[in-house]
């Protein structure tokens, strides 16, 4: 413990946000600098608890109050070996991961927690900086062979911890670029896609082969991919949407916001000037009070919407924790994301009603009402509807589970309650030597979450194939304790 008195003589401080007005003019990640002496003393509020409850919180079991108390001590070389331990890519987690582990941090029982998301980001980006984070190619090769289907963090997650072990890892892409949300779905402002392209660099230089705009299941079978590999890791993610059958339905102008999202970031990759689907000079409604809703939000502030509401059916969440949220549980309160602050209405214990079409077919607006929770679940408040303008509504309300196409058919793997592909304790499906991780087996969860099964999923693998493992044992696949 480097400070024994850091949480009580130093305040939790947070990096500033770059001003609405400036940040809205760019795509770039919303963060000033932080000082690196201001780190080290927010590290130095860890109270390297007796039974760490961060760790708790974390699904990887990052080592926090180890690289807490190195980045106090000014030992950033050997806190990024210790965050390295459990974490292929902490610049994921630290720039998208709602932090679970400060919920669960000690201090936060009566305190602000330790800025454990804040240090984590630094250390990764300082080892960037330095040089520090190489290749790590394999001793020797096992002759193994596995395909991946998928590059988000479950997929990167699982071939680089393959790749290093010796065994021969071919990723398949469907999107043109590799990535998986991590490159379509997350936009820029949330995290700058050079962390990915330095990261994907590094798995190049270890031996991962990435196939884009491949769908396996169509242009590369099922047949074809048993007899080239030993082994396959589904990591498709929950990719299937929750969508919103109201009247009106199919008014031009109603789309996922997986239909919106990606276009923007084409943009950014230099693909095109203008995206075909824009916010540009509309009104603007978001169905979804998630992360993916806010993700619209900002994307549709900085695409120049005439004025954005996002709706969400459940009620305004509490500013503090609740009798039914103890600690060291994920608190639901209410929070100010960035793209909150950057403008725009909320509106709480709402539903939509209908999808208002002009003479053309085309959106004109949307009808609403409120709500309260009823014996039959949530029942309209009489009095309440109103009409909102929109030209785009974007429905941010969640996934379902894992595409049901010709992939999962052909594999024939069985399915649980969930709808999400099952797998045992070794992460192994119904079928010989098809592994599943990440949003495909678990359904819709954290990045966090993602990369732990990935890596637990690449141990189940690699003992499958070789009789033992010296990667980290697997999280049990049925723990539903879900962020």
């Amino acid at each position: 413990m480097g400070d024994p008195k850091g949480f009580m003589t130093t305040r939790r401080e947070n990096p500033t946000r770059r001003p609405v007005d400036l940040r809205l003019m760019d795509w770039r990640e919303v963060y000033e600098d932080f000082p690196q002496k201001t780190v080290e003393k927010q590290a130095g509020r860890c109270m390297n608890c007796g039974i760490p409850f961060c760790h708790q919180g974390c699904p990887l079991g990052n080592l926090i109050p180890e690289w807490n108390d190195l980045v106090y001590r000014r030992d950033w070389r050997e806190a990024i070996e210790r965050l390295h331990a459990t974490n292929n890519f902490p610049e994921f987690t630290g720039t998208l991961c709602p932090a679970p582990c400060e919920a669960a941090c000690v201090l936060a029982i009566n305190d602000d927690a330790v800025t454990i998301k804040q240090v984590e980001i630094e250390i990764i980006d300082k080892a960037w900086d330095e040089g520090w984070v190489e290749p790590q190619p394999p001793e020797a090769r096992t002759g193994k062979r596995v395909a991946v289907v998928g590059s988000g963090p479950a997929g990167l997650a699982a071939a680089q911890q393959l790749t290093r072990v010796g065994h021969d890892v071919v990723v398949f892409e469907r999107a043109d670029r590799i990535g998986g949300l991590l490159r379509y779905g997350i936009p820029e402002f949330k995290m700058e896609k050079s962390r990915l392209d330095r990261r994907l660099e590094q798995m190049v230089a270890e031996g991962t082969q990435f196939r884009a705009s491949v769908d396996v299941g169509n242009d590369v079978t099922v047949e074809q991919l048993r007899a080239d590999y030993d082994a396959i890791v589904l990591a498709g993610g929950a990719t299937a949407w929750r969508d919103l059958p109201a009247d009106g339905r199919d008014a031009e102008g109603v789309h996922q916001a997986m239909e919106f999202l990606p276009w923007a970031n084409h943009v950014q990759q230099g693909d095109m000037d203008a995206p075909p689907l824009s916010a540009e000079g509309k009104d603007v409604v978001i169905i979804g009070g998630g992360d993916t809703g806010a993700d619209c939000l900002g994307t549709s502030h900085r695409q120049g919407a005439r004025s954005v509401t996002q709706l969400e059916i459940m009620p305004t969440p509490p500013e503090k924790r609740t009798e039914g949220m103890p600690w060291p549980t994920y608190p639901m309160v209410y929070r100010v994301s960035s793209a909150h602050e950057e403008g725009g209405e909320r509106l709480f214990s709402v539903n939509t009603t209908e999808f208002v079409k002009d003479d053309d077919g085309k959106l004109a607006g949307i009808r609403i009402v409120e709500v309260e929770r009823g014996e039959n679940g949530f029942e309209p408040v009489e009095g309440t509807e109103q009409e909102l303008p929109a030209q785009l509504v974007l429905l941010a309300m969640g996934f379902v589970g894992p595409e049901k196409g010709r992939l999962l058919g052909d594999l024939e793997v069985d399915l649980d309650e969930r709808g999400n592909v099952a797998r045992d304790q070794s992460y192994m499906s119904s079928a010989d030597g098809v592994f599943v991780a990440g949003d495909m087996g678990r359904g819709q969860s954290l990045i966090v979450w993602a990369i732990s099964e990935g890596r637990s999923a690449a141990a189940g693998v690699d003992e499958w194939l070789t009789g033992r493992t010296v990667l980290p044992r697997p999280i049990n696949p049925t723990d539903r304790q879900i962020a």
